[in-house]
């Protein structure tokens, strides 16, 4: 059992959301382990809950005063309302899971009139994992649970994807054409960690161009990818105006990658690297509630930095290089950005073997360690290395 991040135990009805697999489950038992726990993957239960919502009252039994959880609330929207009116009128609390936004963003679903909090769960952390922490693996396998703990994590990762093109695409019928849905995840995965271009995408799965930016909506609604856009408050540059695309997990983008003589290890393995800080980052984000967005940083010109994050907290401009020898153009991008911003904070997460300036206002972590002391540096309990 892993010690998750998501902090203290809120006192009030929450929405859970996450990717299956990411432990939405095993961490709500453990910390409710007297809620009653209705799995809306239980054909039963499934049926019983959509023909009747109003039969959720009678699944409680009687004098129940604790949690109430509903896992994968999206299967059945119309339940929410019921969920509403039982808070109303007889105070009782729910935890609400869900793997999937769409229904719940698309279909006009009660959210419960802003009564429930929406908490979500990411793939575990170095932190999250402790003495089991291990870098290479994760830039292998990712870090869902379950590749920490299976034998093997290979298959479980193919049966993963799979899961989810069986699953929620055939099964809810969110695309015609699941074949041609196959494609497109295997296009969409050489834009990992790189500027999108649609066109591009389009012309390597032979599908409209409408088409695949339809699907890139549904792999943020599965919770599956995200695009990040670029950083252009008070620019003083002309920047760029495509967004980054990133699988949400390294394990889950490796596993869809076609592989062959022309894909050197090198591309993969630097677009897992840029990854696995960018499923950290947003898991540390929302676990601590550090109000930061997530940016990137990217001229017409070319100059690059691979994520900015903003808010309350500050600004800082994080790079990703794998190699510990650093020349001057992997320094061109934060020197352009720290010009530009002054007020930032400058990190390089690289191959060096400890935390040292190479110049005034950037600064050189070791990517393994830097990733182990990430929740304290985005939260300033980590101060700027000495000059």
């Amino acid at each position: 059992m892993f010690n998750r991040l998501p902090g203290p135990v809120p006192q009030a009805s929450f929405f859970l959301l996450g990717p299956r697999g990411t432990g939405k489950s095993t961490w709500l038992r453990s910390c409710f382990p007297e809620a009653v726990f209705l799995d809306l993957l239980d054909d039963a239960v499934f049926r019983a809950l959509s023909a009747r919502p109003e039969s959720l009252a009678h699944l409680v039994p009687p004098g129940h005063t604790g949690w109430i959880v509903v896992d994968e609330v999206q299967k059945a929207p119309a339940l929410l309302d019921e969920v509403h009116s039982l808070i109303e009128s007889r105070g009782w609390r729910f935890v609400l899971t869900g793997s999937s936004a769409r229904k719940l963003k698309r279909g006009g679903a009660n959210l419960l009139g802003g009564r429930a909090r929406i908490r979500t769960m990411h793939p575990l952390t170095a932190e999250e994992l402790g003495p089991a922490y291990s870098l290479s693996h994760s830039l292998r396998f990712g870090q869902l649970p379950t590749v920490y703990v299976a034998p093997d994590p290979g298959p479980y990762l193919e049966a993963y994807v799979g899961t989810y093109l069986r699953e929620e695409v055939m099964q809810e019928a969110l695309v015609r054409n699941v074949g041609a849905f196959g494609r497109f995840l295997q296009a969409a995965s050489f834009s990992q960690a790189g500027v999108l271009n649609l066109t591009r995408v389009a012309e390597e799965c032979a599908l409209p161009r409408k088409t695949v930016e339809s699907h890139f909506d549904l792999l943020e609604d599965l919770l599956l990818g995200t695009r990040v856009p670029v950083f252009q408050r008070r620019a003083r540059r002309r920047m760029s105006q495509h967004p980054k695309f990133f699988f949400f997990d390294v394990g889950v983008y490796r596993s869809l990658r076609p592989k062959g003589p022309l894909d050197t290890p090198e591309e993969i393995d630097g677009a897992s690297m840029e990854t696995l800080v960018f499923q950290e980052l947003r898991a540390h984000i929302a676990a601590r509630s550090l109000g930061y967005d997530l940016y990137f940083w990217r001229t017409v010109d070319g100059l690059e930095v691979d994520f900015v994050l903003y808010g309350e907290a500050g600004l800082v401009a994080l790079e990703i290089k794998r190699s510990a020898h650093i020349r001057e153009p992997d320094l061109r991008a934060l020197r352009a950005f720290k010009a530009d911003y002054p007020m930032a904070r400058a990190l390089l997460l690289c191959g060096v073997e400890r935390r040292t300036y190479r110049e005034p206002g950037i600064e050189l972590w070791p990517l393994a360690s830097a990733l182990q002391s990430l929740g304290a540096l985005l939260s300033g309990e980590v101060p700027a290395a000495d000059a």
